[in-house]
Order: structure tokens, then sequence, then C-alpha cells
């Protein structure tokens, strides 16, 4: 049982209404952990995936947050244009950004009119038409593949991994560059045969130039407090060094730029 509904009527009219405002759960002006660079992060509000591990479960709810307009936000970004270098520019992570990927396509857009590099940070929960445009104006797309085993995808997320698996191999068609995450989080993620499986499936990809080890965590357990909520992984420690090596050890048999968070 999912810990806190699907919200699909909702999600689709996040994506359709008030086209000109972006519903965001909040701002980073110098982020350096979502792509390459410095680079101005915004978190959209809304997400469909219901992962036991997730960190920010106060942006899942598709009707909180803030709308913001994107003009506004890409006069923001312009403003920094100086702290991103070559490197840097502006991703949107969330949440789940392709919740509001026909709004992406217009920022995405008006930012590369004014010269700005565009990162996405997405769980690949939608492949579609709209999706397939908004990675045209995508210089940079941060795949989250939580895991490569349907079966424990969906314990994990409540929802299948063929969308995300189809995803990645649209962008792979299209030649533009992608970089995969993947959480390793004890006793779910962490199987050996399955990391195997995960970097097999991946290691053909010419368009993968960097693959991230993202440890498990507990520093977003209070916000399901706050929030009144059973976190499913209060118990779960953080992986131990040991545990670390090994998917380090896997990933690098399989791809020449692996980097552990």
């Amino acid at each position: 049982m999912l810990y806190f509904p699907l919200q699909d009527l909702e999600a689709a009219a996040l994506n359709l209404d008030d086209p000109e405002h972006l519903r965001i759960h909040s701002l980073e002006t110098f982020g350096t952990h979502d792509g390459p660079g410095v680079r101005m992060v915004v978190f959209v509000q809304g997400c469909q995936f219901r992962c036991v591990y997730c960190q920010n479960p106060d942006t899942l709810d598709v009707k909180g947050g803030m709308l913001i307009g994107m003009d506004e936000l890409v006069k923001r970004a312009d403003r920094q244009r100086s702290y991103f270098g070559k490197e840097g520019g502006v991703t949107v992570s969330g949440g789940e950004p392709l919740l509001q990927r026909n709004k992406l396509i217009t920022f995405f857009k008006a930012l590369h009119e004014v010269g700005i590099n565009t990162c996405l940070d997405s769980n690949g929960r939608v492949n579609d038409a709209a999706t397939h445009e908004l990675l045209e104006h995508t210089d940079l797309l941060l795949l989250d593949v939580k895991h490569i085993n349907d079966e424990w995808h969906h314990k994990l997320t409540g929802l299948t991994n063929k969308n995300t698996l189809d995803l990645a191999a649209y962008r792979e068609s299209t030649g533009k560059r992608m970089w995969l995450r993947y959480v390793l989080v004890p006793g779910w993620t962490d199987q050996v045969e399955f990391l195997e499986e995960w970097a097999k499936h991946f290691t053909r990809y010419k368009t993968v130039d960097r693959v991230e080890i993202i440890p498990f965590h507990q520093l977003g357990s209070h916000k399901w407090e706050l929030l009144k909520m059973t976190y499913p992984l209060k118990d779960v420690q953080t992986p131990t060094l040991e545990g670390k090596k090994t998917a380090l050890h896997i990933f690098n048999k399989y791809f020449n730029n692996v980097v552990l968070k």
C-alpha cells in the first residue's frame, strides 16, 4: 500500500494548468551536487514515485509548494550567470520535473535563448512525446535508476521501472549526454547480483559519461515525522565501508567514470 496517494488527475493538471508558472518547492542558488559546475537548482513540487527512502517527502504533493513565473526564474538565472562558468547552469530537480514537462519545454528554451546550460534530474516517470521534446532542450539528463529488477523497483517506489529504462534507451538513441544515479540502500539496492545486472544493462551506452553512487542516509527522516508519516526505513543504517567498496568495484568493471558521493 502506498504511503501517499498517486494523485493521477492532479498530476495531469499540474502539467497543463497555468502554463507560465512552475509549481516549485524551493530554489538553491549555488548548487554543486546536481550536475556539473555551479548551478541554480529549481526543486519542483510533485512526484509519483513513493520511494521508501525518500529524503524530501514534502515535495510529493502535487498541490503543495508555490507558483513562480518562469520569466522570473530565467531572470534570476541570468543574474547568476557569472558564477556558472563554462560548466554550470540551471538544473531542475524535484519532486519529479517530468510532471511539468510541457512547462519545462518553455523554460529550457528560454534559458537557451540567453545562453544558459540546462540539466534535468529525473526518475524517468514519464516517457511521451512531450518528454522527448523537453529532452531536445536538455543539455544533460541526470537519470535516477532506482533498481534494475522490476519486482524490487515496485517494492522500492510503488511503481514499475519500465518507463525509466525506456527513457534511458530513448536518451541513448538521441546521442545526448546522460549521467546515471544509483542510491545504495542496505537490504534494498545493494544485492550483488542486481548491481551486476544494473551495470551490464547500461555498460554499452555511449551517452553515459558518469555514474554516481549515492549512499543512503537518514538526514531526511525528520521530515517524515513532521508530516506525521511512518518512515519505512527508520531502522536502516547507512551503507558500510565494505558495502560501498563492493558497489564501487562492480560499477568500475563496467564504466569509466564512477563517482561515490
